[in-house]
């Protein structure tokens, strides 16, 4: 298959490596995924619920439902991605969004279209309208063009994989912090179905640049990672990566500790942003003291993230294990006594350190522990935990605050589940055949 197919580019022809072209595209891609994350999502919730008469809980659980199901479908993308490669996946990816982000915006006159030509006015139609409908979007967005984008970076790099992974989360990290301020802007200018039209327009856009810059390995063009020019056979050095297809990396305790722990950020991180204004306003503070706490866990985030990339190259990934954990505790108790002042801090640091260390892990330890050879079809596998952690958080926090008066009894689970990662990670080695 010929690797430069419906493209002008030719990497073999660049000045310098063209890993460095993939890592700027790949995070360009990951911040496209954006209509399709939770702090994109959010931003449209008031005008799209009350534009199809809904109510926060049966949006929220549409939200949920789309979600899930997205999930069972992402770890068939990851395999997807091993046969055909980062540029096909992430093409379709990106214009699979694109549409569902034009039918989104015209989910009001589909609604009404449908409750006309069944006679009836029950909030059922918009319901399951907006349930496939984030199905699209979630699975399309934080699912497979997340995945794709990022582990074409991974597969470019093998011993700079820590450093170009920090550059990567830098960038994507103040992307997502400034979205929402964006998109608010974008809505308040042009209104919520425009928006999501000119969203798409955006999404088809870079859809031509993924197939004109998107490559799936550097082996398709006489490189190996890093930029070293292919040995001849005669010089060839021998091949030391250690490739674990799914079946052999589920296997090892390694695969299920680290993907849980993602996958208590996930949980934690969606159904704090999903709910955090009321989480704050439960305990007595205004809006813009919620929304404020942003920037210090922005700051934090990528503060970690920088740090932990670089030394990822050098450290034993099970010590981020142990960290992040930590950091989850601290996170957990910080919601616990948000009454207090210090709880505020608590959370703030616990949170911002959890995110960063998120970022490196995701992205840096997979090939590092399993190698590159099945690396879709694993963190297909993984993505699918995310997406069900993140799917399930703002419903069960919701429903904490709604049916027990408080927020603050998630964190009991939140600590259980912290305490049963400890104990499982107490014996984690890196893999080995």
């Amino acid at each position: 298959m010929n690797p430069n197919k419906f493209s002008f580019i030719n990497p073999k022809k660049f000045p310098f490596f063209y890993g460095y072209i993939i890592l700027f595209f790949g995070s360009i891609g990951v911040l496209f995924s954006i209509p399709g994350q939770t702090v994109g999502v959010s931003v449209f919730t008031d005008p799209v619920k009350d534009a199809l008469g809904l109510t926060r809980n049966q949006f929220s659980n549409g939200y949920m439902i789309g979600t899930l199901l997205s999930a069972f479908f992402v770890t068939k993308a990851g395999v997807l991605f091993d046969k055909f490669g980062a540029r096909i996946v992430a093409f379709f990816a990106a214009t699979g969004l694109g549409f569902a982000l034009l039918l989104f915006s015209i989910s009001e006159n589909i609604s009404n279209f449908l409750k006309t030509s069944f006679n009836t006015g029950s909030w059922v139609i918009s319901f399951v309208i907006i349930c496939l409908l984030f199905f699209f979007i979630r699975f399309c967005g934080q699912g497979v063009l997340t995945m794709a984008s990022r582990n074409m970076v991974m597969m470019w790099f093998d011993k700079n994989r820590g450093k170009m992974n920090s550059i990567s989360s830098i960038t994507v990290s103040l992307g997502f912090s400034s979205s929402p301020i964006l998109i608010n802007y974008l809505i308040d200018k042009n209104g919520w179905e425009l928006s999501w039209q000119i969203l798409a327009l955006c999404l088809f856009i870079f859809g031509i640049l993924i197939l004109q810059f998107y490559r799936n390995k550097p082996e398709d063009f006489g490189f190996i990672p890093d930029g070293f020019v292919k040995k001849t056979k005669k010089e060839k050095a021998p091949v030391t990566e250690i490739n674990f297809t799914l079946k052999e990396a589920k296997k090892t305790r390694a695969f299920w500790m680290f993907g849980l722990a993602l996958s208590f950020n996930s949980f934690f991180a969606t159904g704090f942003t999903f709910h955090v204004v009321s989480i704050f306003k439960s305990q007595n503070y205004t809006k813009e003291e919620a929304i404020s706490i942003f920037l210090p866990i922005s700051i934090i985030a990528i503060s970690i993230s920088t740090l932990a990339n670089i030394l990822s190259d050098y450290v034993q990934h099970k010590v981020y294990l142990y960290v992040m954990i930590c950091c989850g505790f601290l996170a957990a108790f910080g919601l616990l006594l948000l009454n207090q002042s210090y709880g505020v801090y608590l959370l703030v640091i616990g949170l911002g350190s959890f995110s960063g260390l998120f970022a490196v892990v995701n992205a840096v330890t997979w090939p590092r522990y399993f190698g590159r050879k099945y690396l879709g079809e694993i963190t297909g596998k993984v993505m699918s935990f995310l997406v069900i952690a993140s799917a399930l958080a703002p419903s069960l926090m919701s429903y904490c605050y709604t049916k027990l008066g408080s927020y603050s009894y998630v964190s009991y689970i939140l600590i259980a589940f912290l305490l049963f990662l400890t104990i499982g990670s107490l014996k984690l080695y890196k893999p080995e055949k």
